[in-house]
């Protein structure tokens, strides 16, 4: 996410704290989260899907076949 848009985000919470936010205003706020919320979920999961285990003999194990073993 864009450095911008991160910026509008606090600017929307800085205001709602001090005075309330018109409808269009909550709504942008709504969006941008959302959005923001993807992002970080989407970086995340690749973060977590390139982890990988060294076993006790030296072979690696990535975290995702392990999960698909549970499964």
């Amino acid at each position: 996410m864009k450095q911008k848009r991160l910026d509008r985000i606090n600017e929307l919470a800085r205001k709602q704290k001090t005075v309330s936010l018109t409808e269009a205003e909550k709504a942008e706020q709504k969006k941008l989260r959302e959005e923001y919320l993807a992002d970080f979920r989407k970086t995340l999961r690749g973060q977590l899907e390139n982890i990988s285990f060294v076993e006790a003999d030296g072979s690696i194990t990535p975290l995702s076949s392990l999960r698909k073993k549970d499964i």
